[in-house]
């Protein structure tokens, strides 16, 4: 193996990315896949996970080691991964179906040539025999230096976004053992962590987990009421300032709900768009464009929008639909406050999320080993959501990690307080019960609310349902709270929810231990409240969040707002987010230092020598102005 110095991997974040330091596990990673280990890396969004590899794939190629494959399942971020190699001064290409066959083409010839450090393709792409012919030349040759597998929990059924086509994956040990992989996900549970292992045959690798916080990112979870009034008045009260709104991503469970919420919202005088797998390809392209482009873009969409969106400045990450589990909630809100500096990641859930939920993983199709691993991490979600203790507390543990209260959550900045609903959970059950018995059918949530609660109706009339013992000995009950311990009945699998039966409720095995009280329901009050004002947030959370650029002032803040305007413009010249240019961090120290010669510019985070050659006249010329 070529030398390589224990100093090539430091001078490459320093010269090429412009770092001085690397960030928590970074170096020992890097290190280990430098010298040639495989490797799999969980790092949170925001982490710096991309380094991990590009920095290796740089050192190794320059050592004569050849060339790094990266296999992703975006386009979008192929095409912005590799904008900012470019701008960092990187030979990095991508090979997908935005490219013309000429322009493929030329692509593979410069692989084959070795003129590429970075090759990004997607899974189905990688393992086409057309392909892995290339690969095979490259390695005959020696020049097929290391894999980085992206988004690695893709490959895992008990992720939350499994995708067939990793799975196919294993080839590339099975056909170029020599050749070291890496692994990378932002998120994977112990099980889907083992998965990975399994799956790509990484049982050698060294695991390189770093710490799942975010400290900048407040939780909050609210109970449902009106859902779209509570997200407007949540917007308004923490993301909206005289200058505009934040950007933020709102996430629904369906494509009618993301389509009617963007146009509330633009109703509303917010900049919304919606996004999700049923709009034209050419649509979906234009509004994530716009997105990634434009400051205050408030993106309505599905799960499908997401993966590998490396916008730093995205304030808030809301759900208005509870996700299917632990693992989906953290990799969605963490695309929020990617820059360090405080976020949002609020969620509204109800009854019926959890009905929906639970109505899915019982009518799949899935062996029942799956379907109850997955409500399991149902289980977990609702939890998480119930809760009465610290949010981060009960997320971080999820993936085996200590902490201790955050101060920075609602439940610890409002304590909520707690009612024991085991007695309401008998009750309900009693009366499922007891109507089954008189009326030899079953009835939806509603109604037995109504009976438990003494509501004569006309369908508690209809079917004398007033008749039976129960009815009226749970008046002391709000509906609100029924309906709290019937989210958790439906979790823990006590009741069932009949979706071809109009969503009735049937009683389970597991109902018998909450009749005899062995299982406790312990439920906190109703989490419907408004946020609080923008105003009484804590500013710091419980970490340390980057400087923001408005903490500038006068003559300093005249200068950012001028490089900003100045490099949207040469984003927009070069097809590119803002961002990939320089990021706000770096563009307020440039402000903050006022620099008048090139070797002012030398030593600030994010300004490598390219785009010191490069951009270097031009940012000092801004900052006379």
């Amino acid at each position: 193996m070529p030398h390589i110095t224990e100093s090539s991997a430091q001078s490459v974040l320093r010269e090429v990315f412009g770092y001085e330091q690397f960030r928590g596990p970074q170096q020992a990673i890097i290190d280990h896949v430098v010298a040639g280990g495989d490797a799999l890396v969980l790092m949170p969004t925001g982490g710096g996970k991309s380094l991990c590899y590009q920095v290796p794939a740089i050192v190794r190629q320059r050592a004569g080691l050849g060339i790094t494959v990266v296999v992703s399942p975006l386009i979008a971020l192929m095409h912005d991964q590799v904008g900012a190699l470019h701008e960092s001064g990187v030979d990095a290409a991508f090979l997908n179906s935005t490219l013309s066959y000429d322009e493929a083409s030329e692509v593979e010839r410069r692989l084959l040539r070795g003129e590429i450090t970075l090759l990004y393709a997607a899974p189905e792409r990688v393992t086409t025999p057309r392909f892995l012919s290339q690969l095979d030349s490259l390695h005959e040759r020696g020049m097929l230096s290391l894999f980085a597998i992206d988004e690695a929990h893709c490959v895992s059924q008990w992720g939350h976004d499994f995708r067939p086509e990793y799975r196919a994956l294993t080839v590339l040990h099975e056909r170029y053992a020599g050749v070291p992989r890496m692994a990378l996900t932002a998120t994977a549970d112990a099980t889907t962590r083992a998965d990975i292992v399994e799956r790509l045959q990484l049982q050698e690798a060294g695991q390189f987990v770093s710490s799942f916080d975010r400290p900048n990112i407040r939780y909050t979870i609210v109970e449902k009421k009106d859902v779209t009034q509570q997200l407007l008045r949540f917007i308004e009260n923490e993301h909206t300032t005289p200058q505009g709104h934040d950007a933020g991503v709102v996430y629904c469970q369906s494509r009618k709900r993301v389509e009617e919420l963007a146009q509330t919202l633009c109703e509303n005088g917010l900049n919304a768009l919606p996004y999700h797998a049923g709009l034209d390809a050419g649509v979906r392209q234009h509004h994530q464009d716009r997105f990634l482009r434009e400051d205050g873009i408030i993106m309505c969409a599905t799960i499908a929008f997401g993966m590998g969106i490396d916008k730093p400045d995205v304030r808030f990450v809301a759900h208005v639909d509870m996700p299917k589990n632990i693992e989906g909630y953290y990799q969605e809100t963490g695309r929020a406050g990617r820059d360090g500096a405080a976020a949002n990641a609020w969620m509204a859930y109800g009854l019926q999320d959890v009905v929906n939920q639970r109505r899915m993983i019982d009518e799949s199709p899935a062996s029942e080993e799956f379907k109850q691993v997955m409500v399991g991490k149902l289980d977990a979600l609702l939890g998480l959501a119930e809760a009465i203790d610290c949010r981060r507390v009960r997320l971080l543990s999820y993936f085996g990690q200590h902490s201790e209260a955050c101060g920075n959550c609602d439940n610890c900045l409002t304590p909520p307080a707690v009612w024991d609903g085991t007695d309401a959970a008998r009750k309900l059950l009693s009366t499922i019960y007891r109507v089954q018995q008189a009326s030899g059918i079953s009835f939806g949530a509603g109604h037995i609310m109504d009976i438990l609660r003494g509501k004569k109706t006309d369908k508690v009339t209809q079917y004398g349902h007033e008749q039976i013992s129960t009815f009226g000995i749970g008046a002391e009950f709000s509906e609100q709270q029924l309906r709290g311990v019937l989210r958790q009945l439906i979790a823990i699998g006590a009741l069932a929810v009949d979706a071809q039966a109009f969503n009735t409720l049937q009683l389970t095995d597991a109902a018998r231990a909450v009749l005899r009280g062995e299982v406790p329901i312990q439920l906190r009050e109703s989490t419907a409240a408004a946020p609080r004002s923008r105003r009484t947030r804590s500013s710091t959370g419980s970490g340390s969040p980057a400087k923001a650029a408005i903490a500038l002032e006068g003559g300093a803040l005249r200068r950012f707002e001028a490089l900003k305007a100045w490099r949207t413009e040469v984003a927009r010249e070069h097809n590119l987010p803002a961002y990939v240019i320089f990021h706000d961090a770096t563009l307020a120290a440039i402000a903050e230092r006022f620099p008048a010669t090139p070797e002012d510019l030398q030593g600030i985070s994010g300004i490598g020598a390219r785009k010191l050659e490069a951009y270097g006249a031009e940012v000092l010329r801004v900052c006379q102005l």
